[in-house]
């Protein structure tokens, strides 16, 4: 039987260790990923997580409310298999952080960003020996290769779950050094996502708010703040 069944056929899922690490059993049979690899979790918390979202299951099962099941998922079936190829793509972000380009005009946003925005670029340069070059406008600008080569080992050191984890919050936020810092504990996962949508804020602060943008707008947050607890769960 697969582990997406249609339909909810256990009593209960509970958190159990195995060989590697911890598991969820629905009864008696063991979670799979949708590759059908052995769902071997890292820490005991967080197989407990997980196994509260395959109980709170009622009637058919709805993957879109269980994101911690689908980013263990991700981590044992795309990231483990590619785990030097999802670190390029991580630390790539750095050569094009948010935070290094700034609007050109009004100054109320100039200053809105740099207020926001340079106590983090003062962090990565100090904390991860990450010094960042800021500039104006969408022209690029080039990096510190010393800094690119920092920022990668830093992301290097990861795990495949925490490299899912941190995948999420970088790709969200457009920012490697945001995402950074929140698994660093210098931000959470809410004050990241307000850093990363200054532009955004000021625009709805001038024209209105979409109805639908907001929509987004929140899916977007709720997919960067569970990124944020599945990261503390990897332990």
């Amino acid at each position: 039987m697969s582990t997406w069944a249609a339909k909810r056929f256990w009593a209960a899922a509970q958190a159990e260790a195995c060989d590697g690490g911890f598991t969820v059993r629905l009864d008696a049979k063991p979670v799979k990923t949708p590759a059908k690899q052995p769902l071997v979790l890292p820490g005991l918390a967080m197989a407990q997580a997980i196994a509260a979202e395959w109980d709170q299951q009622q009637g058919l099962i709805r993957p879109d409310t269980m994101p911690l099941t689908r980013a263990a998922n991700s981590a044992i079936d795309k990231v483990a298999p590619q785990v030097d190829g999802v670190v390029d793509e991580i630390a790539n972000y750095g050569s094009t952080d948010l935070l290094c380009y700034r609007a050109t005009a009004p100054q109320p946003l100039i200053d809105r960003q740099a207020a926001g925005w340079d106590p983090l670029l003062d962090w990565a340069r100090d904390a991860l020996q990450a010094p960042l070059k800021v500039t104006q406008g969408v022209i690029p600008v080039s990096q510190p290769d010393a800094s690119a080569a920092r920022l990668r080992a830093h992301v290097a050191a990861l795990g495949p779950f925490q490299l899912a984890a941190v995948h999420d919050l970088v790709a969200i936020s457009g920012s490697l050094i945001l995402g950074l810092a929140v698994t660093r504990r210098r931000l959470t996962g809410a004050e990241a996502f307000a850093l990363s949508r200054i532009d955004e804020s000021w625009q709805n602060e001038l024209w209105g708010t979409d109805e639908d943008a907001a929509a987004m707008e929140a899916l977007r947050r709720d997919a960067l703040l569970t990124a944020e607890r599945f990261f503390a769960l990897c332990g």
